[in-house]
């Protein structure tokens, strides 16, 4: 299993490689993992390769999670990681297309840490996730890191 540093959950690849070239673009070498939907993310932690097997889990310093996934939605996602006492923690941020009030809410309800509507620049975009890594993974002091 990938011991990732951060996780990206998003299924656009474009957006994939824009988030990814920010993050080369401003060094950022965190170990990352990107997957391409909500039933792959739930299987990283929960299924029978997950990070959860075996007692020593290295969990993410971050997850960066699209809403409109395939299989499973970024909201379900959600709802298993906060439902879960190991996951529960782990710094959550929605980076979506959508500016609906509804998901707004819903992501706040199930306990997301920051809902952030990705914007059309490509150069704005790249800020977003250049603030975005700066603030939760290098700034932000985690549950449980020393």
């Amino acid at each position: 299993m990938n011991k990732a540093d951060i996780l990206v959950v998003e299924d656009n690849h474009h957006d994939v490689e824009l988030i990814l070239d920010a993050m080369r673009e401003h060094y950022i070498t965190d170990k990352v993992c990107v997957l391409r939907d909500g039933a792959e993310a739930l299987d990283y932690f929960f299924g029978p390769e997950g990070c959860l097997l075996g007692g020593a889990a290295h969990l993410p310093k971050l997850i960066l999670l699209d809403l409109k996934l395939p299989k499973v939605s970024g909201l379900e996602f959600l709802k298993h990681i906060r439902s879960d006492e190991h996951t529960r923690h782990i710094p959550t941020v929605i980076f979506t297309s959508s500016n609906e009030a509804e998901d707004r809410i819903e992501s706040y309800l199930l306990g997301v840490n920051s809902y952030i509507v990705k914007p059309l620049d490509a150069d704005l975009f790249s800020s977003f996730v250049t603030d975005i890594m700066t603030y939760w993974v290098s700034m932000n002091k985690a549950v449980y890191e020393n």
